[in-house]
């Protein structure tokens, strides 16, 4: 399941790079799984993890992943997926309500793809400074805060694991501690 992941993973992401940078899209989905992998040996949720994006960054179809990979996988990479029609605010508070009420297993999904991700922040935060917020939708410094933090929040449950533990720290990194105003949003 892992190998026809990849594979459809790659192929979806075909030409894509990440946001800024001319690293290869599939990077990061990788990057995702192997995080997930170190807290579980569930390879249905190693899978989900290869495809977080595709369905949010691709044409890729929900009935393919679900013909493909099964209900269980499709269902949280539908879960994970961000709609696109609404606006970045309204997308994140969305994913942050999916994500406090979700499963343990699409909990670990999200940690993967957000350990992920600030692990790009922090990394390029040091060379770029404050121009690195210039790259994303939402280019305030302190909304991106309110997110991620919030994020660390509703992850809580995995406080014991290792990459939830790297995530905070990195949010640390790059934000400070947290603003008690940031969750006016």
């Amino acid at each position: 399941m892992i190998r026809e992941a990849v594979e459809f993973a790659v192929e979806a992401h075909k030409g894509a790079v990440r946001k800024g940078t001319q690293t290869p899209y599939i990077v990061h989905p990788l990057e995702a799984a192997v995080i997930v992998g170190s807290m579980t040996e569930d390879q249905e949720l190693v899978a989900a993890a290869i495809l977080h994006d595709v369905l949010e960054d691709t044409d890729a179809r929900e009935e393919d992943l679900r013909q493909r990979f099964g209900d269980r996988v499709a269902d949280l990479v539908v879960e994970e997926t961000d709609d696109k029609t609404l606006s970045w605010l309204e997308r994140k508070k969305g994913k942050l309500e999916r994500v406090a009420r979700g499963s343990r297993d699409l909990k670990m999904v999200v940690l993967g793809d957000k350990l992920s991700n600030i692990r790009s922040i922090a990394r390029d935060y040091l060379t770029l400074g404050e121009k690195l917020w210039d790259r994303f939708n939402e280019k305030r410094r302190d909304v991106q805060a309110w997110y991620y933090w919030g994020m660390a929040d509703c992850l809580a449950e995995l406080a014991s694991c290792e990459p939830y533990q790297e995530y905070v720290g990195l949010c640390r990194q790059v934000f400070g501690e947290r603003d008690p105003r940031w969750g006016e949003k």
